[in-house]
């Protein structure tokens, strides 16, 4: 694989950053949180987590270009991009809920090739790369195969950059159609449960880069569909994240896309 060098640097480096905000985690009462916006949190932990990634990356791959959501954007001449979450998931982290993640992806001319999200408290890795399939803890993953919305459960994201009544007539539409509903505060990991089957599917009508790229390659990678991101907007500009296992994404793209457009 051409970017194998790349996926096994960025095992490892979600393997150390994870790590070292669990010791933030595990010491919560200390963490210094501060709001950035509606349900948008953001603690010295993710701050401080996101510095060791890119001095990682600094160091390993000088020319390739970072986007980054505590400490913006760095661009770079390699044609390579590192989309980073330090921490997916920081409403649940300040309050001591262990659901959270860090999401490492790199992308090329836009599109990601490579994809980790690391989910420090049950210790599971998730990881793909284009062309060369997608797995959990080193075990292949396979997204949902039914095509019954009534047969499992669809994550639904939501966050203050979207109109509230969308995510709402998305919860009522998936209920009416005999589903379940499913939000656990971090996108990032909602995405790589589609990848592993454990979710339907997944709706949002706007998310950031740095919490969908990696979660995106994997379902691909998984055998799911997605709604293909915009190379040339998605890593600055984020995008509309639509997403499913092959038989059942049809159904959860109409649902997406009728509640979207209400609004």
């Amino acid at each position: 694989m051409p970017d194998q060098d790349r996926l096994t640097f960025a095992i490892e480096l979600a393997r150390q950053a994870g790590a070292f905000a669990k010791q933030h985690f595990q010491a919560i009462d200390a963490l210094v949180i501060e709001s950035k916006g509606h349900q948008d949190l953001v603690s010295n932990a993710d701050k401080d987590t996101e510095t060791l990634i890119r001095a990682a990356l600094q160091e390993h791959y000088p020319d390739d270009g970072i986007v980054g959501e505590e400490h913006g954007r760095k661009h770079g001449s390699s044609g390579y991009d590192w989309v980073i979450d330090p921490i997916d998931g920081t409403a649940n982290f300040v309050r001591g809920i262990p659901q959270w993640c860090v999401a490492i992806a790199c992308a090329k001319a836009g599109e990601a090739v490579i994809g980790v999200i690391f989910e420090p408290s049950s210790g599971e890795m998730f990881s793909a790369s284009r062309g060369g399939g997608a797995f959990v803890n080193g075990k292949p993953m396979r997204a949902a195969q039914t095509g019954d919305i009534g047969q499992g459960s669809i994550g639904i994201g939501f966050s203050g950059r979207a109109p509230a009544m969308a995510a709402a007539t998305a919860v009522a539409t998936v209920i009416e159609r005999g589903g379940v509903f499913f939000r656990n505060a971090s996108g990032a990991l909602m995405l790589a449960y589609v990848a592993a089957g454990r979710l339907l599917g997944f709706m949002e009508e706007h998310m950031n880069s740095w919490d969908c790229v990696a979660g995106l390659l994997m379902i691909e990678e998984a055998g799911g569909r997605i709604v293909k991101p915009d190379a040339a907007s998605n890593l600055d500009q984020g995008t509309v994240v639509i997403a499913g296992g092959a038989n059942i994404f049809d159904e959860i793209k109409a649902i997406a896309e009728e509640s979207f457009s209400r609004q």
